[in-house]
């Protein structure tokens, strides 16, 4: 009997230890976030603008640098009022490298009173467009955009305004 008594309280032992030893289990929700951010955003500040000209007998080109100097090639004549690279305000987060894609193709503009037009092309920028070389030093950065302007003669290109879109692109880098 004490041999059963023996045997009975070990088992009783072993059965509750086993059940003291067993870990109770929690289940707890976590939680994810992730935000998607623009890097880059950018407004016109500034339009570009070729100013006053008349053609000329052969017509020419206006240069318009993006730092607003104007340079005549051929028989144009620059005339009085404003002339200005187009800017661009630039913003984002900082210290991302971006990279400014100019038209790659001749932009038209065209007379607002008519079909005559003329071609806008040999765009430039400051910074230049090679991969990486605009910088959002502080989150912003202005870029200046030029081009040059090919004028025919007067018959070609009558007096009048002329008007035109075009686009440029910034890609983070």
């Amino acid at each position: 009997m004490r041999r059963l008594r023996i045997t009975f309280t070990c088992l009783l032992c072993l059965f509750l230890i086993s059940g003291m030893t067993a870990v109770a289990q929690v289940s707890a929700t976590g939680h994810i976030t992730a935000e998607v951010i623009t890097a880059l955003s950018a407004v016109e500040t500034s339009q570009m603008s070729f100013g006053r000209f008349s053609p000329g007998p052969q017509g020419g080109e206006l240069i318009l640098s993006p730092e607003s100097t104007v340079s005549v090639l051929g028989s144009v004549y620059t005339g009085s009022g404003t002339h200005n690279a187009a800017s661009f305000y630039v913003t984002g987060e900082s210290d991302v490298a971006y990279t400014v894609t100019l038209p790659s193709a001749p932009v038209i503009i065209t007379h607002t009173a008519g079909p005559k037009t003329m071609v806008v092309g040999d765009w430039k920028s400051i910074p230049a467009p090679t991969p990486g070389a605009g910088m959002l030093q502080g989150g912003f950065q202005t870029v200046l955009v030029g081009a040059t302007l090919k004028i025919g003669t007067l018959n070609d290109n009558p007096v009048g305004v002329y008007t035109g879109t075009y686009t440029i692109t910034f890609d983070f880098y």
